[in-house]
């Protein structure tokens, strides 16, 4: 054995392994293989540096800008709320919905862009549907990077598989050509993560202790009520024509209107002298048994969940917040009513505490002195205005984003552009870097906000591990292996070498880049095709969908997008990645086999 390739394969063991231990971060393991390869002169200069320059890195880079701005303007929020009404919050739903969308979506576009897209989605389901990041995180990126293989432009590597068919005198195949096979791949991880899921995910089932959040912190300390109850007004109502507080609804009942809507109209924390009218939808806060008095009273129609309301079971949208009057407040001597609290900052006030004592229901003329606390209701947006603008201070964390909703159709187009010049033929890290310029210079974000969404961890992970790919293949590492792994074979029976020529691409696939695994093995396995009597474009196209089996390590740029979101360490992708691993093998080989031999 040549002494250089006996030490790339030192030094690719101990980064495997130290990858897999983790002993010492995997962006600085990345850089120390690197470093190593160079400093026993395996690589020059020039290759050493080469990761920096990569397609890969700039790949990366510009997705994740472009991701961020989707994610900014609210656009997989909305994906996601459309979400989870088709599927409830049913883990197994959600799960084959986003793995379907994500892996489809990647039969047309890169993998990569496909995962940034859905990313932001993905931890914004998470959260409404109080389930765990790391349930989804990673098959819905193993979907991803699957749905690279629904067509021959669907990756990198096919798209060269079908170059090299060309060059070496061999008839390329069609765009369709490898749908079959795709379609196969992506229904078996689906089904794999939906019912076999909570065995190799991180922590077995999946699941993660979910802690109190904030505002059930304040409703159980408070003892605030968590239902909200819809009425419309009838035309004969006697409530028609009344102003709410001639109404009664704090004086007599201890109720809150929390919001009030006509057609499509409607008014948060509406103002005591708004006059109500027939055909009024309100939102009232109160004690069940009060509420239905006044619904009884004025005659009134019960409204379920009116859609127009929807955002009133959104706890990113609307929510409670603890307020409190600071010394030197010029709200100390004011009540309600002379601050204009609704008015202003459309909130409910729904309880005080004024020295010691806890008032609710009419707290309109109560005088406010320093140290009194309210808790109060309404939209994020509106309690944000309320902590920047009024003489109160905040004491909740906010939980909503503000999205840049007039921003949308820039940041579309921005996303469309780098699409459209990446299946245009135009190269793709230079694509999407394009359409990452675009959403700065449209103004979805700012460069600084740009800087800020680049996970540099996960950059130098790749920058660190691509020269080892080129180790590998210069030193002759590649084909000693591949060429010792063939001579052992003897002969071997179609479905054997199938296994064989799937295995090698998958290994070599971890340890460098998919386009890299095929440079290496298309040459070597149309030569074996040749001696073994057999058509060997299929072994080519074999090879190319076998190098996208990237699972057992985080090196894939989806594995590495994906890894820092879902907060998963490499022994996770060592234990789930295996799995699909075994999977994706005995469905390509068996699919393959049945097709062409």
């Amino acid at each position: 054995m040549d002494a250089q390739i006996l030490i790339v394969l030192a030094i690719l063991s101990v980064t495997v392994f130290l990858l897999i231990t983790e002993w010492v971060r995997i962006d600085v393991t990345a850089l120390l293989s690197m470093l190593s390869l160079f400093w026993v002169g395996v690589i020059s200069s020039e290759e050493a540096l080469s990761g920096l320059s990569s397609n890969a890195v700039v790949a990366m880079i510009a997705v994740m800008i472009l991701g961020e701005g989707i994610a900014k303007t609210g656009m997989m929020a909305t994906f996601s709320k459309w979400a989870l009404k088709r599927t409830g919050e049913s883990r197994k739903g959600i799960l084959g919905l986003l793995s379907v969308s994500v892996g489809t979506l990647s039969g047309i576009i890169q993998n990569i862009g496909a995962a940034a897209l859905f990313l932001p989605g993905i931890m914004d389901i998470s959260r409404r549907a109080n389930i765990p990041a790391q349930s989804l995180v990673m098959p819905v990126g193993f979907a991803a990077i699957i749905g690279g293989s629904l067509t021959m432009v669907g990756s990198g590597h096919l798209i060269l598989a079908n170059d090299l068919l060309k060059s070496a005198g061999l008839e390329p195949y069609g765009l369709f050509a490898v749908t079959p096979v795709g379609i196969a791949l992506l229904v078996a991880a689906i089904l794999f993560f939906l019912f076999l899921g909570k065995f190799f995910l991180p922590d077995g089932s999946g699941q993660k202790k979910v802690e109190t959040s904030e505002q059930e912190e304040i409703i159980n300390a408070f003892q605030l009520h968590q239902n909200i109850h819809y009425y419309q007004i009838p035309e004969k109502s006697s409530l028609s024509g009344k102003t709410i507080e001639a109404s009664g609804l704090w004086k007599t009942h201890s109720l809150n209107i929390l919001a009030l809507s006509e057609d499509k109209d409607i008014q948060y924390a509406p103002w005591r002298e708004t006059i109500l009218r027939g055909g009024h939808i309100l939102a009232l806060y109160g004690k069940e048994e009060d509420v239905q008095r006044f619904a009884a009273q004025y005659e009134l129609d019960k409204a379920e969940n009116p859609a127009m309301f929807e955002t009133f079971s959104d706890a990113e949208t609307m929510g409670f917040a603890e307020v409190i009057v600071p010394p030197r407040s010029g709200l100390a001597g004011q009540t309600i009513r002379d601050f204009s609290l609704r008015r202003k900052y459309a909130v409910e006030p729904v309880m005080l505490f004024s020295k010691g004592e806890k008032v609710v229901g009419d707290i309109s003329d109560v005088q406010i002195e320093v140290g009194d606390t309210f808790i109060v209701y309404g939209s994020w947006k509106h309690i944000r205005a309320l902590k920047n603008d009024s003489p109160m201070v905040v004491l909740t964390s906010e939980r909503g984003t503000d999205y840049r909703s007039r921003k949308v159709r820039p940041a579309v187009l921005s996303f469309a552009l780098a699409i459209a010049l990446a299946m245009s033929g135009f190269s793709i890290p230079l694509a999407f870097l394009t359409g990452a310029l675009a959403m700065i210079l449209f103004k979805v974000i700012s460069i600084q906000e740009a800087y800020q969404a680049i996970e540099w961890k996960i950059v130098f992970l790749l920058v660190g591990l691509i020269p080892m790919g080129l180790a590998i293949q210069n030193s002759g590492t590649a084909e000693f292996l591949a060429t010792g792994v063939m001579n052992m074979l003897n002969d071997p029976p179609v479905l054997i070498l199938l296994f064989t020529v799937g295995l090698l691409a998958t290994v070599f696939s971890l340890v460098m880049s998919n386009v890299g695994a095929v440079v290496v093995l298309a040459p070597l396995v149309a030569s074996i095709g040749t001696m073994a009597g057999i058509d060997p474009r299929p072994l080519v196209l074999l090879a190319a969908v076998c190098a996208g089996n990237s699972f057992i390590l985080p090196t894939h740029q989806v594995n590495a997008l994906m890894m820092s979101a879902g907060g998963y360490k490499t022994t996770d992708y060592f234990k789930a990645g295996g799995g699909i691993t075994v999977v994706f093998l005995v469905v390509a080989v068996t699919f393959f086999y049945v097709l062409y031999f």
